[in-house]
Order: C-alpha cells, then structure tokens, then sequence
C-alpha cells in the first residue's frame, strides 16, 4: 500500500478516469477533471510534471477537489 507517496500523473488519471471523470479543459500543465460524486459536479485540477511523483500534500488537494473519499484513493 503506497498510501499518498508514489503517485504520478498517470496513476492519478487513472484513478479518476476509473470512476467516470472526464477531461474538461486544461490550463498549461494543469488539466481538469470533472465527474460526479454523490450526485454532485466535482473538479479535480491535476497538474502534469511528468512521471515525477506528486508531493503528498498536492496529492490530498487532488483528493478533497475530487470528492472521492481518501480511503478509496489509499486502499490501491
């Protein structure tokens, strides 16, 4: 269990695209997710840096923006 360490650009759209977000637009380096949870529109701003991975304060601002609850993020 990586926890909030040693996610990456990649993993995180994946995430997000496995529980229906989409693309909405971009913005330079930060591409914005939207999708529904629990009946309500949510916003995920993910910034691209490569495969570098996100520092775990950017990644918990990903998670509360999406709406998903942390233990599902942490439990992959």
């Amino acid at each position: 269990m990586r926890g909030v360490f040693n996610w990456n650009f990649a993993d995180v759209v994946r995430f997000l695209k496995g529980r229906n977000f989409i693309l909405g637009h971009t913005e330079g380096s930060h591409y914005f997710y939207i999708g529904t949870i629990e009946g309500k529109k949510r916003q995920a701003c993910v910034p691209f840096h490569g495969t570098k991975a996100f520092k775990p304060q950017t990644l918990k601002s990903i998670i509360v923006q999406s709406g998903i609850p942390q233990k599902e993020w942490l439990e992959k």
